[in-house]
């Protein structure tokens, strides 16, 4: 790649960096060469030596500042934490002070939801037109080729526009002078509740700590299963016990949870290890709660999912566009730390795939609750949105290559996609595939392929899938991790996010409504909106609870209730 090439390839606030740096040293130079004139006095000649000294002093900074510039583009991970200390580098460098450099840029809470509003309402316009202009189209005599045309050159020009306009709005986001808060913030809020997690799992005497027990036997896929230790680990961090696993005999894994991942506990035995008479003397004398499933909890607490801690919210609400998807990400963040024969097979299974970036995670479900749960969705419909995040992506950076990794239950999925689409680069494992079928899930060697499914998935840029799979909802829930919002790298072509067993997922209306049609509801501002899904077609459904009325609503007058809870607040942890 060409410099030009790397240099608008960087974020905005690094290229006015070095744009400022590049000028200072011009200016420095200029000072100086106005200074070395005939007939200089000593006081001239003292302010020339400070100004070569200033110089030299320049270009050593500007020498360091390149480095940390080289280093973050070779980095390809993108994780906030080496943006953070890349940013705390790079402003060392140019402002000495460390009172000076605590006065980053933050945005205000109304500003960061009025920019993330912006953005969600142009995407629910889209939708609105592009369902509209379809079901014009379906109308359309079959022999009226020209109107056909004309609503097809209509749909490309607004399809177009509406890229634009979202790609202007993501460069907003960059040149507003907040980016670094936000990669600041998003690692400070995420340092926070991992240290937490460690505390409440590293009690300082484990045979005298409170302790919640979770069973890891939930009849149901990985993802369901991750789901119910997520849930597990939020009731333990909202009641103040060390959460101990049980998970020997597992249906994924027989010899247990710390085959794969890493012990969540570096002090106190948390699952059965070697024996069950250790297991047994380490649990007695203490206060033990068996926790039952999600479903069978009766009465429901009030920090389930959607809830948020209450310490936490002010922050999270200014930060992230989804709080509770953060919140679960963090979870999962603590929970699946890798052990390294896991962390070796994903390196090898990248390697071997030739998984680069830029790239689009696409999870096509099949074999299992097609027609129960979920309704057959064609790969044209996947590809549709693929596309349209390219186009997108184009706008702002050059793309060598689409590329697309495709994970299925149906080996025959990738390839159909690789025969309909071959300009673009599908990458996926059928053998995976295949061991993803009902028949053979629940062994232990289909576990690496659903572990490097949903880990692969969550290191894309964009996800393309149906959110009534807990595969691409977990995977969507540890993106969030990798940025400081990542609540809008997703496409579900059915339902919107939820929490499997969560409580109640409200939004409160900010426009009116009358409804125009017999399925639509009224809506006055203020109103509670029991949330059921978004059709993604400018509408979506509920109930409103002061009316009790059950329909249709526009999307775009309503925002989500964060809802919190008072959890404990870990005073001890700064």
């Amino acid at each position: 790649m060409s410099f030009f090439r790397q240099f608008m390839a960087m974020s905005v606030w690094i290229r006015v960096l070095i744009i400022f740096v590049l000028l200072w040293g011009f200016l420095v130079f200029v000072f100086a060469s106005k200074l070395n004139a005939p007939n200089t006095s000593d006081s001239t000649m003292k302010r020339l030596n400070q100004a070569i000294a200033f110089m030299d002093q320049s270009k050593k900074r500007n020498a360091e500042l390149k480095a940390l510039i080289d280093e973050y583009l070779s980095d390809k991970s993108n994780r906030p934490e080496q943006k953070w200390k890349l940013i705390d580098d790079i402003e060392s460098k140019l402002i000495p002070s460390a009172a000076l450099r605590k006065q980053i840029n933050e945005p205000s809470v109304e500003y960061e939801k009025l920019r993330r509003r912006v953005q969600t309402n142009t995407q629910e316009m889209w939708n609105y037109v592009n369902s509209e202009m379809i079901k014009l189209k379906k109308s359309v005599n079959p022999g009226d080729a020209k109107l056909t045309k004309q609503i097809d050159t209509m749909m490309d020009m607004a399809a177009e526009q509406k890229n634009s306009l979202l790609h202007d709005l993501g460069q907003l986001a960059e040149v507003d002078g907040y980016e670094a808060w936000r990669y600041k913030e998003a690692s400070a809020l995420s340092d926070l509740v991992q240290r937490r997690l460690h505390y409440l799992q590293n009690p300082e005497d484990c045979g005298k700590a409170q302790k919640l027990v979770c069973r890891l036997n939930k009849g149901c896929g990985y993802g369901c299963q991750l789901h119910h230790v997520v849930y597990c680990f939020i009731m333990a961090y909202a009641t103040e016990r060390t959460l101990i696993l049980k998970s020997k005999g597992w249906r994924y894994h027989k010899a247990g949870w710390e085959e794969v991942f890493k012990p969540i506990s570096d002090t106190c035995l948390t699952s059965e290890g070697s024996s069950h008479a250790s297991w047994s003397s380490h649990i007695q004398n203490t206060q033990v709660v068996d926790l039952p499933i999600i479903d069978s909890l009766n009465p429901r607490p009030p920090y389930l999912p959607l809830a948020i801690p209450e310490d936490l919210a002010p922050r999270l609400k200014r930060l992230h566009g989804d709080p509770i998807t953060w919140w679960v990400g963090q979870f999962l963040k603590y929970l699946l730390r890798l052990q390294p024969e896991t962390q070796n097979m994903l390196d090898a299974a990248r390697q071997k795939l030739g998984f680069k970036k830029p790239i689009v995670g696409v999870h096509v479900r099949r074999t299992d609750k097609v027609g129960t749960e979920a309704s057959l969705h064609s790969i044209e419909e996947y590809m549709t949105w693929v596309e349209d995040y390219f186009n997108k992506l184009e706008l702002s950076q050059s793309v060598d290559k689409r590329r697309v990794f495709l994970a299925s239950d149906d080996p025959k999925v990738i390839e159909e996609a690789r025969k309909k689409y071959p300009k673009y680069d599908i990458i996926g494992d059928p053998d995976v595939a295949r061991m993803a079928a009902v028949s053979t899930r629940y062994t232990d060697s289909s576990l690496n392929g659903i572990i490097m499914d949903i880990h692969l998935l969550s290191m894309c840029d964009y996800l393309v899938c149906t959110f009534s799979s807990q595969v691409c909802r977990v995977a969507y829930e540890i993106m969030q991790a990798m940025y400081p919002d990542a609540s809008d790298r997703f496409k579900s072509l059915d339902d919107i996010y939820y929490y499997g067993g969560q409580n109640a997922h409200n939004r409160e209306a900010v426009l009116p409504h009358r409804a125009k049609n017999h399925d639509e509801i009224f809506l006055n501002v203020g109103d509670t909106v029991g949330v059921a899904g978004n059709h993604w077609d400018g509408f979506s459904k509920g109930k409103n609870e002061r009316t009790n009325q059950v329909g249709l609503f526009p999307s775009f007058k309503v925002v989500d209730k964060v809802e919190t809870a008072d959890f404990p607040k870990y005073s001890n942890i700064k």
